[in-house]
Protein backbone atom coordinates (compact mmCIF):
# COMPACT_ATOMS: atom_id res chain seq x y z
CA UNK A 1 0.00 0.00 0.00
CA UNK A 2 1.19 3.38 -0.97
CA UNK A 3 1.30 7.00 1.20
CA UNK A 4 -1.94 8.33 1.25
CA UNK A 5 -3.13 11.11 -1.30
CA UNK A 6 -3.89 14.27 0.75
CA UNK A 7 -5.84 17.05 -0.79
CA UNK A 8 -5.16 20.65 0.93
CA UNK A 9 -8.16 23.01 -0.39
CA UNK A 10 -7.23 26.62 0.17
CA UNK A 11 -8.15 29.85 -1.21
CA UNK A 12 -7.66 33.35 1.34
CA UNK A 13 -6.21 31.13 4.11
CA UNK A 14 -4.04 29.50 2.32
CA UNK A 15 -1.17 29.92 3.94
CA UNK A 16 -2.16 30.48 7.55
CA UNK A 17 -0.52 28.61 10.62
CA UNK A 18 -3.08 26.83 11.35
CA UNK A 19 -3.42 25.21 7.93
CA UNK A 20 0.52 24.97 8.36
CA UNK A 21 0.05 22.72 11.48
CA UNK A 22 -2.69 20.55 10.38
CA UNK A 23 -0.22 19.56 7.29
CA UNK A 24 2.58 19.10 9.11
CA UNK A 25 0.67 16.83 11.77
CA UNK A 26 -0.78 15.08 8.87
CA UNK A 27 2.47 14.19 7.39
CA UNK A 28 3.86 13.43 10.84
CA UNK A 29 1.14 11.10 11.14
CA UNK A 30 2.32 8.86 7.88
CA UNK A 31 3.38 8.28 4.84
CA UNK A 32 1.35 10.72 2.15
CA UNK A 33 1.52 12.61 -0.75
CA UNK A 34 0.26 16.45 -0.66
CA UNK A 35 -1.72 18.44 -3.72
CA UNK A 36 -2.34 21.88 -2.97
CA UNK A 37 -5.81 23.04 -4.82
CA UNK A 38 -6.68 26.46 -4.88
CA UNK A 39 -10.61 26.60 -6.07
CA UNK A 40 -12.88 29.37 -6.09
CA UNK A 41 -10.35 31.38 -8.09
CA UNK A 42 -12.28 34.56 -9.91
CA UNK A 43 -9.46 35.60 -11.01
CA UNK A 44 -7.13 33.02 -12.73
CA UNK A 45 -4.30 35.64 -11.45
CA UNK A 46 -5.43 35.73 -8.11
CA UNK A 47 -5.49 32.30 -7.46
CA UNK A 48 -1.84 31.82 -9.23
CA UNK A 49 -0.86 34.45 -6.80
CA UNK A 50 -2.13 32.70 -3.76
CA UNK A 51 -0.29 29.22 -4.93
CA UNK A 52 2.71 30.87 -5.23
CA UNK A 53 2.65 32.92 -1.91
CA UNK A 54 1.53 29.55 -0.10
CA UNK A 55 3.15 26.49 -1.77
CA UNK A 56 6.74 26.97 -0.14
CA UNK A 57 4.92 27.18 3.12
CA UNK A 58 3.06 24.27 2.54
CA UNK A 59 6.12 22.32 0.79
CA UNK A 60 8.13 23.20 4.53
CA UNK A 61 5.65 22.22 6.53
CA UNK A 62 4.91 18.93 4.55
CA UNK A 63 8.73 18.07 4.69
CA UNK A 64 8.92 17.77 0.75
CA UNK A 65 7.40 18.36 -2.95
CA UNK A 66 3.77 19.46 -2.96
CA UNK A 67 1.76 19.42 -6.17
CA UNK A 68 0.00 22.64 -6.93
CA UNK A 69 -3.32 23.15 -8.82
CA UNK A 70 -5.70 26.42 -9.79
CA UNK A 71 -9.16 25.76 -10.42
CA UNK A 72 -12.85 27.05 -9.94
CA UNK A 73 -14.50 29.53 -10.21
CA UNK A 74 -16.59 26.89 -7.99
CA UNK A 75 -14.90 25.55 -5.03
CA UNK A 76 -17.51 21.74 -4.82
CA UNK A 77 -16.78 21.43 -8.56
CA UNK A 78 -12.81 21.47 -7.88
CA UNK A 79 -12.46 19.39 -4.97
CA UNK A 80 -15.06 17.16 -6.70
CA UNK A 81 -12.93 16.65 -10.20
CA UNK A 82 -9.84 16.83 -8.28
CA UNK A 83 -10.68 13.79 -5.54
CA UNK A 84 -12.26 11.88 -8.98
CA UNK A 85 -9.47 12.33 -11.08
CA UNK A 86 -6.39 11.80 -8.23
CA UNK A 87 -7.69 9.52 -5.81
CA UNK A 88 -7.44 11.17 -3.38
CA UNK A 89 -8.25 9.46 0.33
CA UNK A 90 -8.21 12.59 2.76
CA UNK A 91 -8.91 16.29 2.45
CA UNK A 92 -7.88 18.72 4.48
CA UNK A 93 -9.88 22.18 3.85
CA UNK A 94 -9.22 25.63 5.31
CA UNK A 95 -11.60 27.99 5.42
CA UNK A 96 -12.50 31.42 6.49
CA UNK A 97 -14.10 32.05 10.18
CA UNK A 98 -16.92 30.44 10.52
CA UNK A 99 -19.25 33.23 10.69
CA UNK A 100 -17.60 34.82 7.07
CA UNK A 101 -16.98 31.58 5.17
CA UNK A 102 -18.96 30.78 1.83
CA UNK A 103 -17.90 27.80 2.20
CA UNK A 104 -19.02 26.74 5.91
CA UNK A 105 -22.48 28.36 4.70
CA UNK A 106 -22.90 25.77 1.92
CA UNK A 107 -21.98 22.94 4.01
CA UNK A 108 -18.86 22.23 1.71
CA UNK A 109 -17.51 19.97 4.32
CA UNK A 110 -20.20 17.79 4.61
CA UNK A 111 -20.59 17.66 1.01
CA UNK A 112 -16.70 17.01 0.40
CA UNK A 113 -17.10 14.28 2.96
CA UNK A 114 -20.68 12.62 0.89
CA UNK A 115 -17.42 12.01 -1.58
CA UNK A 116 -16.12 8.88 0.73
CA UNK A 117 -13.17 10.62 1.66
CA UNK A 118 -12.29 11.80 5.22
CA UNK A 119 -12.03 15.21 6.06
CA UNK A 120 -10.27 17.52 8.21
CA UNK A 121 -11.87 20.78 8.59
CA UNK A 122 -9.73 24.07 9.36
CA UNK A 123 -10.99 27.04 10.96
CA UNK A 124 -8.96 30.22 12.12
CA UNK A 125 -10.57 30.57 15.57
CA UNK A 126 -11.61 26.68 15.59
CA UNK A 127 -9.64 23.57 16.36
CA UNK A 128 -9.07 20.55 13.86
CA UNK A 129 -12.45 18.38 13.29
CA UNK A 130 -12.42 15.73 11.21
CA UNK A 131 -15.71 13.75 9.63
Amino acid sequence: MGPTRVLVVANRTAATPRLLDAVRARAAAGPCEFTMLIPDAQDRGMGDWTLDHALPLVEEAAGGPVRGMVDGPYAFEAIYEAVRAGGYEEVILSTMKRSYSRWVAADLPGRVARLGVRVTTIEPSVAVAAR
